[in-house]
């Protein structure tokens, strides 16, 4: 559909051949004599765009620019006058005005900046429509998790997004590091601005030093043209520096120079530059470690450290994992048109007891493929892979009898057939005779634990 414009003059010749050229065009169109009677139909009706006429009377266009910056600041006004002056347009522009068409009109003009001024105004509209859905995303409130370690973690985050602080996360690979930044960003008060992300572990030094500077045209074989780097395109924002421990003592020399000075040279050019730029760095390494034995710089280490934030791995927050389970099959429900809508005790006692030395990467891959490839509505223990169901011997101390002696007699079966099978390298004929059954009743209980 196309804007909603609101024409405002003191001329009803005006009025009706704007009218007729906007709603000619597809445009929905309201129309104003002056100033109050335009805050009269706008408080109505919000328009996409104001066109109004500077001299009016009882209140003129100069007046009515004035009051839609203070109570409507994102509407865009464009100014109309047979009387204008350089001084009035540059006083209108300067008041904020988007643009200034002087009488006698050229229609040609004023669709053209009318069309442009409205595509500028959609573009920014949907550019806060997604940044408010980042913002929600990664609010946090969705952040998952009632353990006290983790309740802690989320406090700490909170309190470090208001800051303009150097941040260092640690953790395991796969615990949500990136989420942790990401969360961090888009509730500061750099959430207008960039926030621009660089995996140092992927990238050869001098690639890494080109993506992060910039480089100018004949810096090195191929460098065709000027390109920025990581730093200028988060100027104003956020850098997530993943991975800072896999870079050479090269390019930390480098990087501590931009995070003390606040400016650097892009490769194979003279100008320095200035950014304003807010450093979140992580890291799965052992940083004292690599201090120790010479490959990590300390005076690197402790500017990064400021504010360290350490994410525990899944194994030691146990207790978020079905939280964390639910809100994964929620998830996929949605994206695979799924709907599952219950776990098993047992599926979820078996999750919560594995060590998923993957951590939360690991258990969402697990979810998705269960979601997949499952057929039922709940999920079951036929639904999880071997390595999980061959986890966690069965126990008196964790029997759970409400699943009655059939369920937990095949329990227990399939669990010993998976622990022969890997201990007899998966050879069918052997584990069959470790067993001491016959191969045709060990296939068939092979088909009927759905065991490959």
């Amino acid at each position: 559909m196309k804007p909603r414009i609101l024409i405002v003059d003191d001329e009803p010749d005006t009025l009706v051949l704007m009218d007729e050229l906007f709603t000619g065009k597809g445009y929905l169109t309201d129309m104003a004599e002056n100033g109050i009677d335009a805050l009269q139909k706008i408080k109505v009706n919000e328009p996409d765009i104001v066109l109004s006429d500077i001299k009016m009377p009882e209140m003129d266009g100069m007046q009515l620019l004035e009051v839609l910056r203070k109570e409507y600041p994102n509407l865009p006004v464009i100014m109309v006058s047979a009387h204008g002056t350089i001084e009035t347009a540059v006083e209108a522009m300067k008041m904020g005005a988007k643009d200034y068409i002087l009488k006698p009109l050229r229609l040609d003009e004023i669709l053209s900046k009318v069309e442009r001024i409205t595509q500028l105004s959609s573009l920014i509209k949907e550019n806060e429509y997604l940044l408010n859905k980042l913002q929600q995303k990664y609010d946090f409130t969705n952040m998952i998790g009632k353990t006290d370690i983790i309740k802690d973690l989320f406090r700490l985050v909170k309190d470090v997004a208001g800051t303009n602080t150097t941040v260092l996360i640690r953790g395991e690979s796969g615990v949500g590091k990136e989420l942790i930044a990401n969360a961090i960003h888009y509730n500061s008060f750099r959430i207008k601005h960039p926030f621009i992300k660089v995996n140092c572990g992927v990238l050869a030094e001098g690639l890494l030093e080109s993506e992060l500077f910039g480089h100018v045209r004949g810096a090195f074989t191929g460098a065709i043209k000027d390109k920025i780097g990581r730093f200028e395109m988060a100027n104003g924002g956020t850098l997530f520096l993943d991975e800072i421990g896999d870079i050479s003592l090269n390019m930390q020399l480098k990087l501590l120079r931009v995070l003390q000075e606040g400016e650097f040279e892009r490769v194979g050019g003279t100008e320095t530059i200035r950014v304003d730029v807010r450093i979140i760095a992580a890291t799965n390494k052992n940083l004292e470690h690599a201090m120790e034995d010479g490959s990590f710089r300390q005076d690197l280490y402790y500017r990064l450290n400021v504010i360290p934030i350490v994410v525990p791995p899944l194994r030691e927050r146990k207790d978020d994992i079905k939280y964390l389970v639910y809100h994964f099959v929620e998830k996929f429900n949605k994206i695979y048109a799924r709907n599952i809508v219950n776990i098993e005790p047992r599926a979820l006692e078996l999750m919560e007891n594995y060590s998923f030395p993957g951590n939360i990467r690991e258990l969402e891959n697990l979810i998705e493929r269960i979601l997949v490839l499952s057929k039922d509505t709940v999920v079951s223990l036929k639904d999880l892979p071997d390595y999980i169901l061959g986890s966690m011997p069965k126990t008196e101390h964790n029997m759970d009898l409400s699943q009655g002696l059939t369920n937990l007699t095949d329990d227990f079966e399939k669990m010993v057939i998976l622990k022969a099978l890997k201990e007899n390298d998966y050879n069918k004929q052997q584990t069959a005779k470790v067993l001491n059954i016959n191969r045709t009743t060990f296939m068939s209980k092979l088909k009927k634990y759905n065991i490959n």
